[in-house]
């Protein structure tokens, strides 16, 4: 039996008061929408249709889902039409309909839904929550569903049920095209709405089996920017737990942001308001923070990292950072070097044991073992047109105050005295001082 889902995900979000698509709305780094998928497949579900407005249309590629435009929004009923318009008919298969501003759903909600619907017409998740709610009402007759009733319709007696649809169904796919096709929009938004597919199939003699959620939060819609909130805390929550029970430290999971996706090795400790993101891959026994920022960053085993910034950047095993560094833009660092406090490295490798430990300017260089860079060193690497590169051999000592005016090579045992400014190349060996920097007698 196959079984292939319809993502409603073409609203327009009017609530979100902006010029972004509801469904591409950040969550932890991610779109809302990207969740619902991920959640799906994890599932089982991989073949999935997204019912889409103009705008997202154009993104479906960066998903991996097929993408429906529906031109005109009437409605959740009108929008699941459009799909099985665009679909092959599968007279044996089932169809899933999710929300796509439902973030916080998860594998096991999706995959209950789909066994509740075997050997029925319909399935649809329920939850209870507190009143007032917007959520449609839940009519129960006999202990079974009979009908759903959308809030704007509901008499004051319906508003005090507090058991909720969630808008997650599984269809009987033959059932589901034949209740579609005599939805009506004689209702107080003159709409098609999909909930009415519940009464028409309990009309029809069909079987609609209820699944309970045992957490509202797992039903939680997405409409404003405080939902949103409430939705980024709660998965960021969510995120912490994996790690911590993976065997990382999250010290204060309240003030550390995660994002999906991230490899964090065990035994490392993140400290407080600290945020690790974009595929992040961190290695074991590493102290993350306080103040921290890892944005695509690869660390090795050992590394700490202290009140200091890493974009697109990575770390050997036993390497120290900051505090208060900025390693960006492909630095890649060996193991055991030392950056200290507001050093800043782009664009620049540095090999085994360098260290740099004050503020220092290290772009567009390549810097060989165990070199000192002094306090105040500044590899002068834009000439006003260009970039050009710093080359630095191993086993060299920077003076403090140094400015390598670039393209420059420093030979492996060099020296610069303090204050230099070196625009030649310096040999290996040879030691150099002054401004302009030349050769020290005797060397």
């Amino acid at each position: 039996m196959s079984v292939r889902a319809i993502v409603l995900a073409a609203g327009k979000g009017t609530r979100m008061k902006s010029d972004t698509a509801k469904v591409l709305h950040d969550l932890c780094g991610r779109p809302m929408l990207w969740y619902v998928l991920q959640a799906l497949r994890a599932a089982g579900v991989a073949d999935i249709y997204v019912v889409t407005n103009a705008e997202l249309q154009g993104r479906m590629d960066e998903f991996n889902a097929s993408g429906i435009l529906q031109e005109e929004q009437l409605g959740t009923g009108h929008a699941v039409r459009t799909a099985l318009d665009a679909m092959k008919p599968d007279g044996s298969g089932r169809v899933l309909v999710a929300c796509g501003d439902m973030p916080l759903v998860t594998p096991e909600v999706f995959s209950a839904v789909l066994a509740a619907a075997g050997g029925n017409a319909m399935a649809l998740v329920t939850a209870r929550v507190p009143l007032p709610s917007s959520f449609g009402r839940i009519v129960r007759r006999d202990g079974g569903v009979e009908r759903v009733v959308e809030a704007r319709d509901a008499n004051a007696a319906e508003l005090e049920i507090d058991e909720v649809n969630a808008g997650i169904y599984a269809f009987d796919e033959t059932s589901l095209r034949d209740a579609v096709m005599r939805l009506r929009s004689d209702n107080a938004q003159k709409e098609f709405y999909l909930t009415d597919t519940v009464a028409d199939m309990v009309g029809s003699g069909k079987s609609v089996v209820p699944v309970v959620t045992p957490d509202p939060i797992h039903a939680a819609g997405i409409n404003d920017r405080v939902e949103l909130a409430v939705a980024r805390q709660e998965m960021n929550r969510r995120l912490c737990a994996q790690h911590m029970l993976a065997g990382v430290t999250i010290v204060d999971p309240a003030s550390t942001s995660l994002e999906p996706e991230l490899k964090i090795g065990r035994d490392t400790v993140i400290y407080p308001n600290s945020s690790i993101g974009r595929l992040s891959e961190i290695g074991e026994r590493c102290a993350i923070g306080p103040n921290s920022r890892l944005s695509n960053a690869r660390l090795g085993d050992e590394v700490t990292v202290r009140e200091s910034w890493i974009y697109d950047s990575s770390a050997g095993d036993r390497t120290m950072i900051g505090p208060y560094a900025r390693i960006r833009d492909n630095a890649q660092l060996g193991a055991d070097v030392r950056i200290g406090n507001y050093v800043e490295v782009k664009n620049s490798r540095l090999a085994r044991g360098v260290k740099a430990s004050h503020l220092t300017y290290l772009g567009d260089a390549e810097i060989g073992e165990e070199t000192n860079i002094g306090a105040g060193t500044i590899t002068c690497n834009y000439d006003g047109k260009n970039k050009n590169k710093t080359v630095i051999g191993r086993d060299v000592m920077i003076g403090s105050n140094t400015s390598l005016i670039a393209p420059i090579t420093i030979g492996d045992g060099a020296l610069t005295g303090a204050g230099s400014v070196v625009t030649k190349d310096v040999p290996a060996g040879k030691r150099v001082a002054g401004n302009p920097a030349k050769p020290l007698p005797g060397k």
